[in-house]
């Protein structure tokens, strides 16, 4: 074995340059070039340096790739600081850009790991997971790095790329899951469409999650590891007759996260831009050209980055209840309420739509529990198509288990009945009677909420964990119903924890 090691060094911004990638700058780092070597050695370069506050978002590393390389090897280490109380300390990503290029949206993206992990390779026949397959071409590769945070003094850093020589093996061909699986027929279907497997932050792998989505009772689910889509061709073993798996991503920007639900195999979408910089429109664009809903993921969520800000004006629908019951999707809760009053206000003018709710779990590893909360749709069958349909039209309610089953509807004169998702056609003062029934809630409370708040309390249910409400409105009293069940208040003054809660069933011409 031959073993080149050279190591740079880059302190400052003297020898690096600042380009536009087609979104925000980015700053380029001094190329690390590799000469050619004989099959069966090894090329080893290591780049360190110190990254300043207010760095950019993505910083590349240009590696030029000679022929004949087998495999590249990528290793990286960064240095936490000292900081104040209240001060962010240093957090580095990492990911990999092969021959065509950083431009946005482009074809170059061979991978992703986020901070999940301290090293990856890339060759023809594997990769890390987090990362794609496929031949490791001659030319210039970037490795993309992201400070997601920088501390005071500057976040140091050291990177090492080693080059295998010799011939390439060979890409295996994909596979994907069906989309189809054995379902009901028209029937209500359970679903979580927010995981993570080792593919990027989470812990299990694709068969560990499909253990634990079947043990949950979940009749579909969607994969959605941050910033890639390597996974997809390792979910088609774990599907079948009883669980239909869709293919996703969750797009993971510096303003917030999105699902990309039931997207074509295969289809990637890029992350590398912020709500100033007007591209987000056109990825959920793409989203949709691959077959895919447009979700933002816990829009309230406290994380750095994590809060939406891109606003709903390209979604399907939104998440918002997201893993165990707090505050933050309280607030996600209110806030997509408030959205189904500006749309009740705006009812008759042709402008403007709802946008239905869901939840999903955003399971990582033990103890996160898979299909907790789940989305239970109303579809045609168990396929793709049918699923997306139900929950763009809102046809759902969201239980915090499989336990939880809940019956919503409302009921106008002449027999006109409308379910979750639905409007009743009814004259505004005439009499609507709504209809809930909850089983599997021991303890909990109903409450009935329109546009005016909510307006129906139960007592708790008895120890069975089923009841049922019925309650009278019109039209003009109410321009929407939905229901919520909820456990006893942790604290009082202060509304207990979500058992499950419904769309809402518009009311009116």
């Amino acid at each position: 074995m031959c073993t080149d090691e050279t190591h740079g060094t880059e302190h400052g911004i003297g020898r690096r340059a600042l380009l536009v990638t087609g979104a925000a700058t980015a700053l380029t780092l001094t190329t690390m070039s590799f000469a050619s070597a004989a099959d069966g050695s090894q090329s080893t370069k290591t780049l360190t340096g110190t990254l300043p506050p207010g760095a950019p978002d993505f910083v590349y590393l240009p590696v030029e790739v000679p022929s004949g390389v087998r495999e590249i090897h990528v290793a990286y280490t960064y240095t936490k600081a000292t900081v104040p109380a209240g001060t962010q300390n240093n957090a580095l990503d990492i990911g990999i850009f092969d021959e065509r290029g950083t431009a946005l949206g482009g074809k170059g993206f061979r991978g992703w790991s986020g901070g999940a992990r301290t090293e990856f390779f890339v060759r023809a026949d594997d990769a890390t997971p987090g990362y794609v397959p496929g031949p490791v071409r001659a030319g210039t590769w970037h490795i993309a790095l992201g400070p997601y945070t920088v501390a005071p003094d500057g976040l140091p850093y050291s990177v090492t790329v080693t080059l295998t020589h010799g011939p390439a093996g060979e890409t295996p061909r994909p596979g994907y899951p069906p989309e189809r699986a054995r379902g009901r027929g028209r029937a209500w279907y359970r679903g979580d469409c927010h995981l993570h497997s080792w593919y990027s932050d989470g812990r299990r792998t694709p068969a560990e999650i499909g253990a634990l989505a079947r043990a949950a009772g979940l009749d579909f689910i969607n994969t959605s590891d941050h910033n890639t889509h390597s996974a997809h061709a390792h979910w088609a073993d774990v599907a079948g007759d009883d669980l239909l798996v869709m293919l996703g991503e969750e797009v993971t920007t510096r303003n917030g996260h999105v699902v990309a639900l039931g997207t074509d195999p295969g289809t990637f979408i890029d992350w590398r831009y912020r709500a100033r910089d007007n591209r987000w429109a056109a990825y959920a664009r793409e989203i949709r050209r691959a077959g895919g809903l447009v979700v933002p993921a816990h829009p309230h969520a406290t994380c750095i980055g994590c809060g939406w800000k891109f606003g709903f004006g390209e979604a399907d629908a939104v998440e918002v209840w997201n893993g165990p019951y707090t505050p933050d999707d309280e607030i996600s809760l209110a806030d997509w309420d408030n959205t189904l009053v500006a749309y009740a206000r705006s009812r008759g003018t042709g402008k403007g739509s709802w946008i239905p709710a869901m939840g999903n779990s955003d399971a990582h590893r033990d103890p996160d529990r898979i299909g907790g909360p789940q989305t239970v749709v109303l579809a045609d069958d168990l396929t793709r198509d049918a699923i997306q349909a139900g929950i763009r039209a809102g046809r759902s309610y969201v239980a915090e288990s499989a336990a939880v089953e809940v019956s919503f509807s409302a009921t106008g004169g002449k027999g006109r009945v409308a379910g979750i998702g639905e409007r009743l056609a009814v004259a505004a003062d005439a009499p609507v009677t709504v209809d809930l029934e909850v089983k599997g809630a021991p303890g909990c409370t109903l409450h009935l909420v329109t546009d005016q708040g909510t307006l129906f309390t139960s007592p708790a249910l008895p120890e069975s964990g089923t009841g049922k409400v019925s309650w009278r409105t019109t039209a003009s009293y109410a321009a929407y119903v939905r229901a919520e069940v909820r456990h006893a208040p942790a604290v009082a003054g202060l509304p207990g924890a979500l058992t499950a809660f419904t769309n809402p069933v518009f009311l009116g011409a």
